[in-house]
């Protein structure tokens, strides 16, 4: 019988509650397992479908709120940017207050982002909505790495998301407002699960710690100030003052030094308060790093990450484009949008699985590589579609957003994994938070990054997005940013393929 993975190996004597992790594994048996990663997959499920269903949204809600594109594309750089600061903080929260407490907390301010939201009449409270949507997802969404990489196999990996395709379909049939009420459902389901089988511990199978280190609230805001400067700077390049935009990447820059050299010096604290820790036991209530940069000098941590980085601008920027070129540039309802993704969507959830099986037999730069080749394959393609041909366009659309789909289908089980598998396994929280936090950053630039640009080409070709009916001509624009998105993932590959291990290792 193959060994049970170390999270489930360590049992502390004589547990006090019958909701700690041995107590619950006693309990429940090696089924175990399976129970526990549905009950926080329920919920990161519901977070993933906030991220990506609101972007078939925006023209709704832009002539709803008479928003310029530029102001309605905030709805989704304003929930991602505080998805992504928010996952540094989930190795802390988890460390000081454990899975249940930290799962229930994320899980009920999703829930009331999502009615607030819903019920919304002011755009500026629809943003403030999305960005607890967003502060309560950052946190979810490492959880589930965590548990996957102490607790199961690599090939045992694997998570569908159809976000837009049913954003669409609830879009045209209730309107945008049904797309906040959506995770509703979802949090509840979540939550009921989190209280049968959710630990209290933390991981690793210990007892939370309250009065542990404190958090790095200085890190977090230059974390903050950093995204905020960079995303706000990219938007004010284009659609504002470039002299402003380049004062705030400016700032963004200053801001990413002043961190970098924060978590330095925390780093070399820390590392000595443990080696001193008898004779300095008040300083485990010190804060630690929020980013151990130590992870960084793992070459195949280090080069993941970067992959992750680009991967995040080239997906999520074109998570937002591909409903607005379908809806702005062919001229489909919101509707046909969702029917349209949504074999892409099954199709990416079958490849999810049948890859990860093989992520523990095939070398993982060799499945990442597949899979960014076969994702920039599916952005060069998108500019053979016409308008002219309308026998043609349908299918071709729905092939080439299959490919890329199947393409992510070989990069989402393999990444995580291969970056992360020569850390120890008391790094795992903080790589797995890393990891996505990088993922995150690079998305919430590309959402702006693919808005900036396409409003651009649009001016240069003289159409405006809002106005102007579908034709072969502004078609144009789409296809530029969409060679951008394929240029990117081909910028990535050099980086995945220095995933491979090291010759001897």
């Amino acid at each position: 019988m193959h060994p049970l993975p170390d999270l489930f190996r360590l049992t502390p004597p004589a547990p006090l509650s019958p909701h700690t992790l041995p107590a619950l594994r006693a309990r429940y048996g090696p089924r175990y397992r399976w129970l526990l990663l549905l009950s926080v997959m329920v919920g990161t499920m519901a977070s993933i479908m906030s991220s990506t269903i609101m972007n078939v949204a925006i023209p709704d809600m832009s002539q709803h709120f008479t928003l310029g594109q530029e102001r309605a594309q905030w709805v989704t750089s304003g929930f991602m940017a505080a998805m992504t600061v928010s996952m540094l903080t989930t190795p802390w929260l988890l460390a000081r207050y454990g899975y249940r407490r930290t799962y229930y907390g994320c899980m009920w301010l999703l829930m009331l982002g999502g009615v607030a939201g819903g019920f919304a009449n002011d755009y500026p409270l629809v943003l403030a909505a999305r960005v607890a949507e967003g502060l309560a997802a950052g946190v979810v969404q490492p959880i589930p790495a965590i548990i996957i990489l102490r607790a199961f196999e690599p090939h045992e990996q694997g998570r569908p998301a159809l976000g837009p395709s049913i954003g669409g379909l609830l879009v045209e049939g209730f309107g945008w407002r049904s797309i906040f009420f959506m995770v509703v459902p979802f949090c509840l389901v979540s939550l009921w699960l989190a209280s049968r089988y959710v630990p209290v511990t933390a991981p690793g199978g210990g007892a939370a710690n309250p009065q542990g280190a404190a958090l790095d609230w200085r890190g977090l805001l230059l974390a903050t100030l950093g995204t905020l400067c960079l995303l706000n700077g990219l938007v004010e390049l284009q659609g504002g003052t470039p002299w402003v935009g380049a004062g705030l990447l400016l700032a963004a820059a200053l801001a990413l030094g002043v961190f970098v050299w924060l978590q330095r010096h925390m780093l070399r604290q820390m590392l000595q308060r443990k080696h001193h820790a008898a004779q300095h036991p008040s300083a485990r209530l010190q804060a630690d790093p929020l980013m151990n940069l130590s992870l960084f000098q793992d070459r195949r941590f280090a080069m993941g990450s970067l992959v992750a980085f680009i991967y995040g601008i080239a997906l999520f920027g074109s998570t937002y484009l591909l409903p607005v070129y379908m809806q702005m540039g062919l001229g489909l309802s919101a509707a046909f949008v969702g029917t349209v993704l949504l074999p892409a969507g099954l199709v990416l959830a079958v490849t999810i699985a049948l890859v990860g099986r093989l992520a523990d037999r095939q070398p993982t730069h060799r499945l990442v590589s597949v899979g960014l080749v076969l994702l920039a394959a599916s952005f060069a393609l998108m500019p053979t579609l016409d308008l002219r041909e309308p026998a043609q366009l349908i299918p071709l659309l729905m092939a080439w957003a299959i490919l890329g789909r199947i393409g992510l289908g070989f990069i989402l089980p393999s990444l995580n994994i291969g970056a992360m598998r020569g850390l120890e396994s008391s790094h795992i929280p903080q790589g797995s938070s890393v990891i996505n936090f990088l993922r995150m950053l690079g998305g919430s630039a590309g959402v702006s990054l693919c808005g900036i640009v396409l409003e651009w080409r649009s001016a240069v070709h003289g159409f405006a997005l809002d106005t102007t009916a579908p034709s072969p001509e502004r078609l144009v624009a789409f296809n530029e940013t969409f060679f951008l998105l394929a240029a990117l993932c081909a910028l990535a590959l050099l980086a995945a393929w220095r995933l491979r291990e090291a010759p001897g290792a």
